[in-house]
């Protein structure tokens, strides 16, 4: 695999269309979901400025386990329609977070989070997980994140082999 840049533009979009492409590189004929997500989760966690956690999470068992991701230890299950991740799940709707905070219901796993974008995954009308991502920066995200970061993980979905869940037990 060819070295990624580690140099991202300034401007939120350049820097969002640069991760797309190399996440096409980066996902080229590989399947395997841990391995893909694993790579995203690391790709965002160089590119991305001002976040302290990204990561994913998967749907099992009715609710949300910790995935491949990138910062301090994490929560391990969540459940639908708690925090913003299961809030996420509950409504199948990105959820920009500016001060969570003000979030109703908001699950600190991290007591330096200050805002969130938590994006979900779905395959045919199916959630199959949620991106989240974490910033000590309050109103750190925005429309330009929610709008790139749901292409990018669209991208992640359509080159996993989500029929290999059953290995991992998922969605059971």
């Amino acid at each position: 695999m060819e070295q990624i840049d580690t140099m991202y533009p300034d401007n939120k979009t350049e820097m969002y269309k640069l991760l797309l492409a190399q996440l096409k590189v980066m996902l080229e004929g590989e399947e395997d979901i841990i391995a893909n997500l694993s790579n995203t989760s690391a790709l965002l966690n160089q590119a991305l400025k001002d976040i302290n956690w990204v990561g994913f999470y998967l749907m099992k068992k009715g609710s949300l386990i910790l995935g491949p991701f990138q910062g301090k230890i994490a929560c391990i299950h969540i459940p639908i329609g708690k925090g913003v991740c299961g809030t996420a799940v509950k409504l199948g709707k990105i959820q920009v977070v500016k001060d969570v905070h003000e979030f109703p219901g908001h699950i600190a796993c991290d007591s330096a989070s200050n805002s969130e974008i938590v994006i979900p995954m779905k395959k045919n009308g199916t959630i199959l997980g949620v991106l989240d991502i974490d910033s000590p920066k309050i109103h750190r995200f925005d429309e330009v994140d929610a709008k790139y970061l749901d292409q990018l993980v669209t991208l992640v979905v359509e080159h996993c082999n989500w029929s290999s869940c059953v290995q991992y037990d998922f969605f059971s």
